[in-house]
């Protein structure tokens, strides 16, 4: 069976992560989680950029080597916010390794043997903060980078050039016939426009400086940044060393990338590879900005903020949940605490945790803890099938998080009001059969209601809905929770009669000064 492979940028290790490199790599993991719990074969890849002019810097401007800067960034840094937020990546590609260095020569040199590059010179701007090769018409008043606010520097090279202009027809061919090849569609205009325009050939060497991966035939240049970045997503499954395994993973699914770097995942990427004769990815997926102050989030602007910050503050699953939820992914989004602080409170303590402590709580104050015999609400019972199909097609398939999550919320609101109108705590003083069958039917109703959400929420909060699972006795009956099928969590009645609830820990606990 083919993997399921969802892609993140490879991120610069010139300084930390912060909440936008944060933010990509939890909607992969959300997103390969929730097609794990689809029963396929997934695989999920993030990893470092190590080479290039800004790395070099910045490992001189703290008076180490590339390398070493490199190494303590991805050792004290990246990997283990990863860990902290629950990432569960299947591998973490850095670009001076081995197994990728000696690919990115072979894939470049097959290139140049079959023609596709050829030596030329280089005049023009070059913004080191993007490591990109700009042309002047896109550049600010005072020959500014519109990404970094930063002055271009202006190279003047002799470099090795990847014929880039011959592949404008057959990418906009592409685009023509996989008509969801890139998104969202407002990022699809922006790039068939930008090729209908005409492409320019690709320098793909640079001669200045030497960290990098040496070009295989003249020591004296190292690979462009880019071409080396780019083929960490084949190098990391198998190209060139395991063809068993690169016939499995690749071609990738989704390959997420933020819209800065997107001409280069729809554009370069896609010729590189028709160049090469390997299949193209299906789906380059450009996010938008996490923006503060109306400023892209970034180290350069000082608007960088640690993820530590926010999840000292309210949990690493709000957090994860949190980004999803507010900002619909594909478009630019505001972060502010008083946001945060009131989704936390309204949508996560109030609606989803205060309805488990409830619904705990009743059980065991009226049945002893133990899950009564029921068939539970019909309305209810449709209302969660509608709900789990309409978020899987949301989240695996649309990548409509905010969308799919929302969803998940407004049925966990129609329980509470469930709840609010059966008014269970009246019903317990009938202690006539047909009241305490009553009484039943509605504490199922919730319950079986939370077993579903535990399932649907998972891949986003894990540790939260682990808590929830456990709360409802379900694993000795059903399984462990990472087991459980989106597609079954709307089958109705899964929850059996017997089962062990029991009132565990709050879910959302009271934030601190509030």
């Amino acid at each position: 069976m083919a993997a399921y492979y969802v892609s993140t940028p490879i991120y610069y290790v010139n300084d930390a992560p912060h909440l936008g490199h944060a933010y990509t790599t939890v909607a992969g993991d959300v997103l390969t989680r929730w097609h794990r719990q689809r029963g396929e074969d997934v695989w999920y890849l993030t990893g470092t950029d190590e080479h290039g002019q800004k790395v070099m810097r910045t490992a001189e401007a703290n008076g180490v080597s590339p390398q070493e800067w490199c190494d303590k960034l991805v050792e004290e840094a990246w990997k283990p916010l990863w860990q902290h937020l629950q990432i569960a990546n299947d591998d973490f590609i850095r670009t001076t390794e081995p197994r990728h260095t000696r690919r990115v020569q072979e894939f470049v040199q097959d290139l140049y043997d079959k023609g596709e590059i050829y030596k030329g010179s280089y005049t023009g701007p070059y913004c080191v903060g993007c490591e990109e090769f700009k042309t002047p018409g896109e550049l600010l008043e005072g020959d500014l980078c519109p990404i970094h606010k930063r002055p271009v520097e202006w190279l003047q090279e002799d470099n090795y050039f990847f014929k880039l202009s011959e592949y404008g027809p057959r990418l906009l061919e592409h685009y023509e016939r996989h008509p969801d090849f890139i998104q969202p569609a407002s990022a699809r205009n922006e790039v068939v426009q930008f090729v209908k325009q005409g492409l320019q050939d690709l320098s793909i060497s640079r001669s200045t400086f030497d960290w990098g991966v040496p070009v295989p035939w003249d020591d004296k240049h190292v690979i462009y940044v880019w071409v080396d970045a780019l083929l960490n997503y084949v190098t990391a499954v198998g190209y060139g060393s395991d063809p068993e395994r690169f016939e499995r993973i690749w071609p990738a699914n989704v390959h997420l990338v933020g819209k800065d770097i997107l001409r280069f995942h729809a554009v370069i990427w896609p010729a590189m590879l028709m160049a090469q004769g390997l299949p193209l990815p299906g789906k380059v997926f450009a996010n938008g900005w996490l923006m503060v102050g109306g400023e892209k989030m970034s180290k350069s602007n000082l608007t960088g903020i640690s993820p530590h910050q926010l999840t000292d503050h309210f949990g690493v699953d709000a957090y994860r949940y949190y980004f999803l939820r507010a900002i619909p992914f594909g478009q630019d989004g505001s972060f502010s605490w008083e946001d945060f602080t009131a989704r936390y409170t309204s949508e996560l303590a109030n609606d989803f945790g205060n309805l488990a402590s409830r619904v705990a709580a009743m059980v065991g104050k009226y049945f002893g803890g133990v899950l009564p015999s029921a068939e539970g609400d019909y309305h209810i019972a449709q209302a969660l099938a509608e709900t789990a199909a309409e978020a899987d097609r949301a989240i695996g398939d649309e990548l409509d998080f905010a969308g799919g999550l929302g969803r998940i919320f407004d049925f966990v609101k129609q329980v509470n009001g469930y709840l609010s109108e059966q008014e269970p705590w009246k019903v317990a003083k009938d202690a006539s059969p047909e009241g305490q069958a009553r009484l039943a039917e509605i504490l199922y109703t919730a319950a079986e209601s939370l077993r579903a959400v535990a399932v649907l929420l998972n891949p986003v909060m894990p540790t939260t809905c682990a808590k929830l699972w456990a709360s409802l006795g379900a694993e000795p009956h059903l399984g462990p929770l990472a087991e459980q099928r989106v597609l079954d969590a709307g089958r109705w009645g899964q929850l059996p009669a017997g089962a062990a609830v029991t009132k565990g820990e709050i879910l959302f606990p009271r934030l601190e000064g509030q």
